[in-house]
């Protein structure tokens, strides 16, 4: 019996020059297996931060990122009503370019792929992306999409000096090395419109604020549902008055209230734990729902998610958990 065969990107660009090696596919007579999806009215919260999170030890800080997140945390002090600083430059709006079919790339860890696949959304780590990597994914004409945690403190990011002791709650469930933050707090607020700055002068068309999920896990505050959308809605509107594109990540129970002001969605893990129908609202708005899977069953065998992916109109790719490029499956292709 044929298996599906893990590529290492590493590897297949060294072999071709760097060019696109196309889809890996796995046995084309292999069975097709379709899940159930949790319904929208599911009474049970999802609680789950995100499965995946760079190390500080395999983090390295550009000096343009460093030299930039200086500036903007000056710039940003005097307030935090979400809109942008004098000094940042106007963004044209890259809405045109995204759509329900649009096929991307995520990686966090490791240095992206050079020069960029053919592909139309690349999602990269703010902190960790080069002036040229950007430059080359714009002069192939397509959309960089910037990932922060919005909600985490991670103690080695360069603007950490911005939070106050108070703002720190609890550690992340399987995280240890980050604690969520009191998303309420004028001094958190004012970090993330830092970091949406910072987005605009490295060059991002988008952003992905993590962890905005606050108030259906154990965060040391009390924060409510209206406080989540609260914050939801001030990342929105921040990103928006800085002409970026912002996207929901995995906050599913509050997809009916926020769609409206969100671009896309980031979804995690919504075929393992069957709850992909709730994504509908974006796609109905003719709003992409980029959604990666980990699970080894996936990586062994894509069409048992695949089929039912390309039927909801999902973006589905089957990653590494640590998303450091070493394989990537698309649903698209198999």
């Amino acid at each position: 019996m044929r298996v599906l065969q893990v590529v290492s990107w590493e590897w297949v660009r060294r072999s071709t020059g760097g060019a696109d090696p196309g889809p890996v596919r796995a046995d084309p007579g292999a069975p097709s297996v379709t899940t159930g999806g949790a319904t929208s009215d599911d009474p049970t919260p999802r609680n789950r931060p995100t499965r995946r999170r760079p190390s500080a030890s395999r983090l390295r800080w550009p000096q343009t990122a460093l030299a930039i997140v200086s500036a903007t945390m000056v710039a940003c002090a005097g307030g935090a009503d979400g809109g942008p600083t004098p000094s940042a430059p106007a963004r044209p709006t890259a809405s045109a370019l995204l759509d329900v079919d649009s096929s991307w790339y995520w990686q966090l860890q490791g240095t992206p792929p050079t020069p960029p696949f053919d592909l139309d959304v690349y999602d990269l780590d703010l902190f960790e992306t080069e002036p040229e990597t950007v430059a080359a994914i714009h002069d192939a004409g397509r959309l960089l999409i910037c990932y922060f945690s919005a909600g985490s403190y991670e103690s080695w990011r360069p603007d950490v000096d911005g939070f106050t002791d108070d703002d720190l709650g609890a550690t992340l469930d399987g995280f240890e090395d980050e604690r969520w933050l009191d998303i309420g707090s004028e001094s958190v607020r004012s970090v993330m419109l830092a970091r949406l700055d910072l987005a605009v002068e490295l060059g991002c068309d988008g952003v992905e604020p993590d962890n905005v999920t606050a108030y259906v896990n154990d965060t040391g505050f009390d924060l409510t549902s209206a406080d989540q959308l609260d914050f939801n809605r001030f990342l929105a509107a921040a990103a928006h008055d800085r002409g970026l594109l912002v996207g929901l990540k995995n906050d599913l129970d509050q997809i009916p209230e926020l769609v409206g002001v969100f671009d896309f969605a980031v979804n995690e893990q919504c075929h393992e734990y069957d709850e992909c129908e709730l994504n509908a609202p974006f796609l109905a708005a003719g709003k992409p729902v980029f959604n990666a899977e980990y699970a080894d069953d996936f990586v062994d065998d894509p069409t048992l998610i695949c089929d039912r992916a390309v039927a909801l109109g999902l973006r589905t790719l089957i990653l590494p958990i640590d998303l450091d490029g070493s394989f990537r499956i698309s649903c698209d292709d198999v």
